[in-house]
């Protein structure tokens, strides 16, 4: 039995074409577009899965409405004798009413219901006197626009020149700006001669403390001796004595 017509419409119909230079990801639009008044459920596949990669590549496209599926070529060595065979396949379903799951309508499909479109994809260079061509309107352009910003721009801002006025308001600012440096130096000498002044006396003080105390445990440590021996020379009185 043979496969039903295709009802999505694709633009581009047959063709998928890639406009190099290749050193950089190229890509492409597929249009999809369901004119019927079902959901339609489709997938794009390729024969050359590694080399491209394609978002969305699967869905449900509602009635009535269409999406863009955009088809990007990976980076490559281009070779101009080297013919693509690489071919796309936009394959699709009516959608069953109370569809909930989609890869299990895939799989239970039948072949009869399977609708498929198949597109080859071709490769093209720009010629150099194209690639010339869009040099030269990319430099009259950027020429054109520096002349327009230029024309826009006033006098003023062409000329890196100050006039007198603004050189005043800048030395004004330097010298209060060195006045200012200076008060901060002098506060900070201030600062750091009675931070000394300070530390001076605290030592002076703690050591006029320490030299009392000193002095303190020093007749102490007389008394102490002198009881000491008065205690021994009373003993040894009282010995005799008893004796």
């Amino acid at each position: 039995m043979a496969r039903p017509e295709q009802v999505l419409l694709l633009e581009p119909p047959h063709e998928l074409k890639f406009r190099g230079p290749f050193s950089d990801v190229v890509t492409t639009n597929l249009k999809l577009a369901n004119p019927t008044d079902r959901n339609v459920c489709f997938k794009v596949k390729t024969t050359a899965p590694r080399r491209y990669c394609v978002r969305p590549n699967s869905g449900i496209i509602d009635a009535g409405t269409s999406i863009n599926v955009s088809v990007m070529l990976q980076p490559f060595d281009y070779d101009p004798n080297e013919k693509s065979k690489h071919k796309f396949m936009v394959q699709s379903m009516l959608a069953p009413p109370d569809m909930t799951d989609m890869e299990g309508v895939w799989k239970e499909a039948k072949p009869e219901e399977l609708m498929d479109s198949k597109l080859r994809c071709v490769f093209e260079m720009p010629a150099e006197n194209e690639k010339t061509h869009d040099m030269e309107s990319n430099k009259m352009m950027s020429s054109s626009l520096l002349k327009s910003e230029s024309s826009v721009l006033p006098p003023k801002s062409m000329s890196s020149t100050l006039d007198d006025g603004e050189v005043k308001k800048i030395m004004e600012e330097c010298k209060r700006l060195q006045m200012e440096a200076q008060r901060l130096r002098e506060e900070n000498k201030q600062i750091r001669e009675d931070d000394g002044l300070r530390m001076r006396k605290s030592n002076v003080m703690s050591s006029q403390h320490s030299s009392v105390g000193m002095k303190r445990e020093e007749g102490l440590s007389a008394r102490m001796m002198a009881l000491i021996v008065l205690f021994f020379v009373v003993g040894l009185i009282v010995g005799k004595l008893v004796l």
